[in-house]
């Protein structure tokens, strides 16, 4: 069982990149096939399957979080490309048992953003044996810096974004609600 929360991208953001996404672009749909079937889906945080109708669009996590909470990331506001279900799907499941993307060896980037969206650190995470530990272990260091509002997961391999974990409102170190 985790102990922080891996958040999806939310179920409004989803409906807005569905029609044009962060870059401004009309959201192109197709059907996953051998090539594309495997990529993480930031909707439902699992992988896609052969037949599935994905997209692929432009994601700007920090803007988002930003905007809903009064902060101004400046020149931390990145966006680059996630894929995403072309219609609504269930979401991830809510009680997972595991981090989601967790392949042992794969490199992650979690960075370090504070209330004021402002980078205040990170670090490089080669997935362990066992990934849940090691994404405990990584989060709960993160999260003993007070300055902390938020963590981003990210592939070090294209840069994508995977998920965000986010602190517990009025908490000082604490895990992730859910």
């Amino acid at each position: 069982m985790t102990t922080y929360t891996a958040r999806a991208i939310p179920p409004t953001a989803l409906a807005q990149l569905r029609a044009v996404d962060d870059a401004g672009r009309t959201c192109r749909p197709f059907a996953a096939d051998e090539e594309t079937a495997g990529n993480p889906l930031r909707c439902c945080l699992r992988l896609s399957r052969v037949g599935e109708r994905i997209a692929l669009v432009s994601y700007a996590p920090l803007r988002r979080w930003a905007a809903e909470h009064g902060a101004e990331p400046g020149a931390y506001d990145e966006q680059g490309p996630v894929f995403v279900h072309a219609e609504e799907c269930g979401g991830p499941d809510p009680a997972p048992t595991a981090y989601p993307f967790d392949r042992p060896g794969a490199l992650r980037t979690l960075r370090r953003y504070d209330a004021r969206g402002r980078i205040v650190g990170g670090r490089l995470l080669e997935i362990p044996e066992a990934p849940t530990e090691g994404f405990d272990r990584a989060f709960a260091e993160a999260f003993a810096d007070p300055a902390v509002a938020l963590v981003h997961v990210r592939a070090v391999e294209y840069g994508c974004f995977h998920y965000e974990v986010r602190r517990a409102p009025g908490t000082s170190g604490a895990p992730d609600a859910p």
